[in-house]
């Protein structure tokens, strides 16, 4: 509860400093992943909206709130506009947000309304791109000496687990790695090594590191030859007028105009 107040009281006092509302807010990374260590940070990412004027404007304005770093908090926002312009092309990074299951602010059902329009705008092949770069980027990058962080094991398993659960065509990829793991664990071998990974991850810090698994290296060195994220359909909706609605419609609300 400590932590949760701060991360409110942090959120309250970027809203009163920038003057902003702020929609919603949620953990993102290892602690909404499900595999956090003890010395985990706070990943807290929001959504945020300026007052109307702010829009009527035809300069380019500032569309994010850069990192705010305090001891093992991270937060960072986008605002309403750029969140639905990536909304539109179906990011995966925003949908982790949207489904998190660790929320400290959810004003107006905001997530609700945008987990609604998500199966239209659902990409297979781009959240298929996303996840197969991110698993061979930190395996290439990570995965070349005997020992290899508990950490880094997880940031390329995961990744691909989501694509084993698009390629099933079971929608957009769950933030939870447990989630994932119940649907898409190869088999019980793997699920065991894979659950005792995870107890290590728990247990350990950040950058403890062990020997490497060669079943795992295994999997993971299979998978990465075999997705072809082309062989998927785009199969997302580019009318952006339900997203104007939804703007207008949160603009009134959070500023009552």
């Amino acid at each position: 509860m400590k932590i949760k107040d701060s991360i409110l009281d942090w959120l309250s006092l970027l809203a009163k400093d920038r003057q902003i509302s702020i929609l919603y807010a949620c953990e993102s990374g290892s602690r909404a992943w499900g595999f956090a260590s003890p010395d985990s940070d706070y990943d807290v990412r929001f959504i945020y909206m300026h007052p109307q004027d702010w829009y009527l404007s035809i300069a380019d304005r500032k569309d994010t709130i850069e990192p705010v770093i305090d001891g093992e908090l991270d937060l960072s926002g986008w605002d309403i506009r750029k969140t639905l312009f990536h909304f539109r092309k179906s990011n995966p990074v925003l949908l982790e947000w949207l489904q998190s299951g660790i929320v400290y602010l959810d004003n107006h059902g905001f997530a609700e309304d945008m987990r609604n329009l998500m199966p239209d705008y659902y990409s297979p092949r781009r959240c298929l791109h996303h996840y197969l770069s991110m698993a061979k980027s930190q395996y290439l990058t990570h995965f070349t000496e005997e020992k290899v962080s508990f950490k880094k094991y997880f940031y390329v398993i995961r990744p691909l687990f989501a694509c084993r659960w698009i390629e099933a065509g079971l929608g957009p990829a769950p933030t939870e790695f447990q989630m994932l793991m119940a649907k898409v664990t190869p088999d019980a071998v793997m699920t065991n090594t894979i659950e005792d990974l995870l107890e290590k991850k728990k247990q350990s810090n950040e950058k403890d590191k062990d020997d490497r698994i060669p079943e795992l290296d295994k999997f993971v060195e299979s998978k990465l030859e075999r997705i072809k994220p082309e062989q998927f359909p785009d199969a997302r909706a580019d009318d952006a007028e339900p997203l104007n609605c939804l703007f207008r419609e949160y603009l009134e609300k959070a500023w009552k105009i």
